[in-house]
């Protein structure tokens, strides 16, 4: 068994899956590289199969038709045999000194008496053009260096949360929490995220700069106008977080800094979703927010009480067109802590 699946999902990205693929080949034997070409039209399939060829037993090329993001992601968990599973997306690289690190971290833990469920480092915004990157830390609400748990969990900063760039799941966790993705749906990474953590009972935090997540790509699905131009889908993974969150509800409750923290990260997802439908600037689009809301409040009244009425929840409901320039700028602080372009 390898002790780390790499899944890469591929869509047209000959121009830079080089540089991704190959900051992850130092870790040699111990991981699985599965690149999941999906559906491309470019040479993607090709240079998948030539690093494939090239090293034997450490990437696998994965050919499928186009599913998505979400898709690709399945296609990757379906076929991992590493203890361990990591997405890392086909424009993004890793830091070869931390990657090195936390494998060493994960084969230590692997052998120990406890089973680790999750394990957390830190990424930096490789934003086009910018003069000094950002990095999301967790030092201040996660122990360091050691197994923990939800109740030793410190408190997260106000849009700050743990991201598919910053997160190691146990394969076998993932598995058998059954989690699949929404196919042809972006965002799905939220769902990534989210849906396992009722299952994790165990975490451990490096303070390494792991991954390079790169922002800045024309067309990217972070780029504000894209985004709004596929708010649909947005709409559908917020609505997704939300049934999931009230239907384990009970069973999340019992844990209470989980619990908080999941309702946190869900707020703030609908905080971006209303805000993108106020920058859009239409009618419909402001007829979509109402309708978010008012699916909130029929799914989960005291739910809906604490998210609309808390501070985010109440900039984003303001009413006029004075309240909705409010609300914009509401949203510049998300840009800051989400660098969406």
């Amino acid at each position: 068994m390898k002790l780390l699946t790499i899944t890469i999902p591929s869509y047209n990205s000959e121009s830079y899956m080089r540089k991704c693929i190959e900051s992850l080949l130092p870790g040699g034997e111990d991981v699985e590289i599965l690149v999941v070409d999906d559906g491309s039209g470019d040479r993607t399939g090709e240079i998948a199969d030539e690093y494939e060829r090239l090293y034997p037993g450490i990437v696998r090329a994965i050919h499928q038709e186009n599913g998505g993001h979400g898709a690709a992601v399945n296609t990757g968990l379906a076929h991992a045999t590493g203890l361990y599973f990591k997405v890392v997306d086909s424009d993004d690289w890793v830091k070869e000194s931390a990657y090195l690190k936390i494998l060493q971290t994960l084969r230590e833990l692997a052998g120990g008496s406890t089973v680790l469920d999750m394990l957390v480092s830190n990424f930096v915004y490789e934003k086009e053009g910018a003069k000094k990157n950002k990095v999301m830390k967790y030092h201040h609400a996660l122990p360091q260096d050691t197994i923990f748990t939800w109740d030793e969990v410190r408190h997260f900063h106000k849009g700050q949360y743990i991201l598919m760039h910053s997160v190691i799941f146990r394969t076998k966790l993932l598995k058998e929490c059954g989690l699949k993705l929404p196919e042809h749906t972006f965002y799905v990474d939220n769902l990534f995220v989210f849906e396992p953590l009722p299952y994790v009972r165990t975490m451990y935090y490096l303070d390494v700069n792991f991954y390079r997540y790169y922002i800045g790509r024309e067309g990217q699905s972070v780029n504000e106008q894209v985004m709004i131009s596929r708010i649909e889908q947005q709409i559908r993974v917020n609505q997704l977080m939300l049934d999931y969150l009230v239907e384990k509800k009970a069973e999340i409750c019992k844990r209470r800094r989980m619990f908080t923290y999941m309702i946190n990260y869900l707020e703030i997802i609908t905080v971006i979703s209303s805000v993108l439908l106020i920058r859009s600037g239409t009618e419909e689009s402001l007829e979509k927010k109402k309708e978010l809301w008012k699916y909130i409040k029929q799914k989960d009244f005291l739910l809906y009480i604490r998210l609309r009425y808390g501070i985010m929840g109440n900039s984003m409901n303001l009413p006029g067109k004075g309240g909705r320039k409010i609300s914009v700028e509401a949203y510049k602080i998300c840009q800051r802590f989400f660098k969406f372009n």
